[in-house]
């Protein structure tokens, strides 16, 4: 019993918001760069075989069964291994169609093209099994779990936590970070429309019709990230790991409404004039943000043309001066959340530019 504590407090200490956002990129990065090898039947069948029994093992600690059985949770759960398998499926696509390119060999797609198959019956026949079996597991469904459903709302007893709908909770999690009028308007329509708009920003014809990988690596790699790490891992993060007053539980780690984690917010004006150079805050508002509208001007304006010639130089060059430019901000305004995510983690870092005076925030 004591090893399995050990091992619960370990794996409670991984699920830290630190660790947990670095190993997921991590895990991201390997996902990526070792896709031929877990992406093999046997390798991928053992990997399942583990989590299996890894889940088996951890329903066993009646906290964690209290977080899975949630009737609000049992959809997230079911999401998660369904992008699992169809990210596995994917993946062992573009790696068998890359092999076949190297040969000079057609890919999968086309091959299977020049098989005829008649929408009736195979199709529609198909669909329609599929669509009694999916009636039937919702009835089952319907029947055997209880509907989340609480009282009627009180005006003075507000739920701790206070959740919102999962498909909103990773941009309650960006609330954190950011202010509700960047969290909550700005960042979702760029990423979601940036993320719409990546097939038609990159000019890469390959690929159409048939999986592949190194055909496309940047238009997959930022799609993937932006999708898995920054919206389907912060609907687990919030789903799973945020507990009363918002704090960050383990899934082995008793909810425990006392339990608050200090943090001394600091802008970055705080830490330029107090801690950099000794000073007090300057009275005026544009002097005493200058450096954070300094760090946003470079940032927007400055690492564009930087990466133009360095990193992005062969995008500048096929892409043009302005569908670069939209693609290089679209990409800068995904990549600032993850930033300033870890810098509020690492350097309890509040905001970048902080005006409370006009309610402008960033």
């Amino acid at each position: 019993m004591e090893f399995a504590e050990k091992i619960k407090h370990f794996l409670d200490w991984l699920l830290g918001p630190v660790t947990f956002f670095l190993f997921s990129v991590i895990g991201f990065g390997a996902m990526i760069a070792f896709r031929g090898w877990w992406t093999r039947t046997p390798v991928a069948l053992s990997l399942f075989g583990l989590s299996v029994v890894v889940f088996l093992l951890s329903m066993t600690d009646a906290q964690f069964r209290v977080i899975i059985e949630k009737p609000d949770n049992i959809p997230i759960v079911i999401m998660l291994c369904s992008i699992g398998f169809l990210l596995w499926l994917a993946f062992r696509k573009m790696a068998i169609n890359d092999g076949l390119i190297e040969q000079g060999l057609p890919t999968i797609e086309a091959r299977e093209s020049k098989k005829r198959v008649m929408c009736w019956p195979d199709l529609i026949y198909s669909e329609f099994l599929i669509a009694i079996l999916v009636t039937i597991a919702l009835l089952w469904w319907a029947i055997e779990i209880k509907a989340p459903l609480e009282e009627p709302a009180n005006p003075a007893v507000t739920p701790n936590p206070s959740k919102a709908p999962w498909y909103f909770l990773g941009l309650q999690e960006m609330l954190v970070y950011y202010d509700p009028w960047l969290a909550g308007v700005v960042f979702p329509t760029l990423i979601i429309g940036g993320l719409q708009a990546i097939p038609y920003i990159d000019m890469n014809t390959k690929g159409n019709g048939y999986f592949t990988f190194k055909e496309r690596p940047f238009a997959i790699t930022v799609y993937l990230f932006g999708f898995i790490v920054l919206w389907v891992l912060l609907i687990m993060l919030g789903t799973f790991l945020r507990g009363p007053n918002w704090s960050f539980f383990g899934f082995f780690e008793y909810w425990d409404i006392h339990k608050l984690t200090s943090l001394n917010n600091v802008n970055l004006s705080e830490y330029f004039w107090n801690t950099w150079l000794g000073m007090p805050l300057p009275e005026n508002i544009f002097l005493r943000e200058l450096p954070g509208f300094a760090v946003v001007i470079f940032y927007f304006a400055a690492l564009p043309p930087i990466l133009a010639n360095t990193v992005f130089k062969r995008f500048f060059i096929e892409c043009g001066f302005i569908r670069y430019n939209v693609m290089a901000n679209l990409f800068l305004f995904m990549a600032a959340l993850p930033i300033k995510m870890a810098l509020r983690w690492l350097f309890n870092l509040k905001y970048i530019v902080g005006i409370p005076e006009w309610f402008f925030n960033i």
